[in-house]
């Protein structure tokens, strides 16, 4: 499983694609892997931006 990302700017990450094989999928592997992304992120004050869909989702659901 991988959670990719660029560094576009200074101070600013974003993330462009989470991929789980099928095998494992349905067992909360991306979003552990978008949840220690997001921890990271935060750790370094950085800007986050998500061109992946799955981690734009997780972010609209932790501002609700």
């Amino acid at each position: 499983a991988v959670l990719e990302y660029e560094l576009p700017a200074p101070g600013v990450v974003d993330f462009t694609h989470t991929f789980v094989p099928p095998e494992l999928r349905g067992h909360g592997f991306a979003e552990a892997l978008v949840q220690a992304g997001l921890a990271w992120a935060r750790e370094k004050n950085f800007r986050v931006e998500a061109s992946c869909v799955y981690v734009a989702r997780v972010l609209e659901r932790g501002k609700k």
